[in-house]
């Protein structure tokens, strides 16, 4: 069977719609979950609960530099 470059963008293209949907359904999730202040009460929230924000927040921070071409992925 040949591949023909056709096939193969056609191929690329359903692979990328696939990962885009993927990292839709964790972005949606991650909102919900933002919007439920990340499941901490108010009347709980201590400074275990900011770390665990810190490190949600660097974790983002490099894909948003990283798509963004800011920090250490600037231009």
């Amino acid at each position: 069977m040949t591949i023909t470059p056709r096939s193969n963008r056609d191929a690329a293209l359903t692979a990328f719609l696939g990962k885009k949907a993927e990292i839709d359904t964790m972005l949606a999730r991650l909102a919900a979950l933002s919007d439920d202040h990340f499941n901490a009460s108010p009347d709980a929230v201590n400074w275990g609960h900011v770390g665990t924000l810190e490190h949600y927040a660097s974790l983002l921070r490099q894909i948003t530099d990283s798509a963004f071409g800011e920090g250490e992925h600037a231009r």
